[in-house]
């Protein structure tokens, strides 16, 4: 919601009428000097939106304002020029509406276009949400990066390394939602009042790193060649990709990374492009891959989380190189989640072992749920659940 800057008009003016935070209302209008505000500049009001409202017998603004949990001027802000004594019924007015509940539903198939519908949703009523291009895929879908937050600690959490995980997309984006909603109503999620968070943690997510492959379990080959003849080649002629982990080349994206890459393109079964486990000819070949490499030397994380399926279970070490506190976290991760911790698995080339490798820091594989890949949406809200806790215990823990 945007509303024009008057006379005498501040932010601090804005957080008390709409009530709201004042640091997200600062954050939601970074171009503008919060010193020097401009008469006739308008300035985003996060969490709000607005609707039109027919005047009825016996509405005055301040019944609507009093009805909407509003002081009567966050009405005036959004109606200037209105005669309050006068309004008649059947007026038209412009009514700001706190927005109360999600505004994305993500249980369903959750391929690259309700990514990008959701994000774009979610920018427009939540202007703090910062957005990034990390890179493109193979076949030129943009990878977005978003960030909540301004604390010191940078956490990162990332879904979809794998085609047909794409379900780790979709419990990731509702908590984004339910996360920006608990902000803007300071509200609690699972008891914790989470404002605090905003100010100790930057939060960067990339939601679907393998947005090609995403599609094509979703909804089939691409139309452009080469790559709709090539996979169905590396497919065996199948049109059904439901068992498809890798990128749109048939690159397995979490065996590209420098961590003892060598050793698992020595032993892996596949040795040319395939739907699952082929490592590529050579290290970050992929650019998926090198977009997450890239960005988290630009970002440079406290601690990383790669959220897979399946297993209910989460990896943690890697050759020794974690450090102490790594083991402190994942144990909050299982007693939140119900998961089990598991420090090594015989695994390279991932990227958690590669952030370990690299950074001597805490980073975790996350395998939410239990079964077969692609896990159905009846196990969405179980594995919600399971996984809210760890992303919460990201950022206090």
């Amino acid at each position: 919601m945007k509303v024009q800057v008057r006379l005498g008009d501040s932010f601090w003016y804005y957080s008390q009428i709409y009530g709201l935070p004042l640091q997200l209302i600062i954050d939601s209008n970074r171009g503008l000097n919060i010193q020097q505000l401009q008469v006739g500049s308008e300035v985003n009001i996060p969490g709000f939106v607005i609707q039109t409202y027919s005047i009825k017998r016996g509405d005055t603004l301040w019944s609507l304002a009093r009805k909407q949990n509003l002081l009567p001027d966050a009405l005036f802000l959004v109606n200037p020029g209105i005669n309050a004594e006068n309004v008649q019924i059947g007026q038209g007015i412009l009514l700001p509406t706190r927005v109360t509940r999600p505004i994305i539903q993500t249980k369903k198939n959750y391929d690259y276009r309700s990514l990008q519908q959701d994000l774009n949703s979610l920018l427009e009523i939540y202007p703090f949400l910062r957005q990034s291009i990390i890179g493109h895929s193979v076949l030129g879908s943009s990878i977005p990066e978003i960030r909540i937050g301004r604390g010191r600690k940078k956490v990162h959490l990332n879904g979809s390394f794998h085609a047909n995980e794409w379900i780790t997309t979709a419990i990731i984006m509702k908590f984004v939602n339910d996360y920006l909603l608990a902000l803007t109503n300071m509200s609690s999620i699972r008891g914790f009042y989470v404002d605090p968070f905003y100010y100790e943690n930057t939060l960067s997510i990339v939601p679907m790193l393998n947005p090609d492959g995403v599609d094509l379990v979703l909804n089939g080959p691409p139309g452009e060649e080469p790559h709709r003849s090539s996979v169905l080649e590396i497919n065996k002629g199948s049109h059904d990709f439901k068992d498809w982990k890798a990128n749109i080349r048939g690159i397995d994206l979490n065996n590209q990374f420098p961590a003892n890459w060598e050793i698992e393109k020595e032993r892996k079964e596949p040795k040319s492009p395939a739907p699952r486990d082929y490592p590529g000819e050579a290290p970050l070949t992929e650019p998926e891959a090198i977009a997450m490499v890239e960005l988290t030397k630009k970002r440079d994380f406290d601690r990383v989380l790669a959220f897979h399926t399946q297993g209910k279970e989460i990896y943690w070490g890697y050759e020794g190189l974690e450090p102490p506190e790594a083991q402190v976290i994942v144990n909050e991760f299982a007693r939140v989640s119900g998961y089990k911790a598991v420090r090594y698995i015989d695994s390279h080339a991932g990227y958690k072992d590669w952030f370990i490798q690299e950074y001597k820091r805490p980073g975790y594989t996350i395998e939410l749920g239990e079964g077969v890949n692609p896990l159905p949406l009846t196990q969405f809200d179980e594995i919600y659940e399971q996984s809210l806790g760890i992303s919460l215990a990201s950022m206090y823990t």
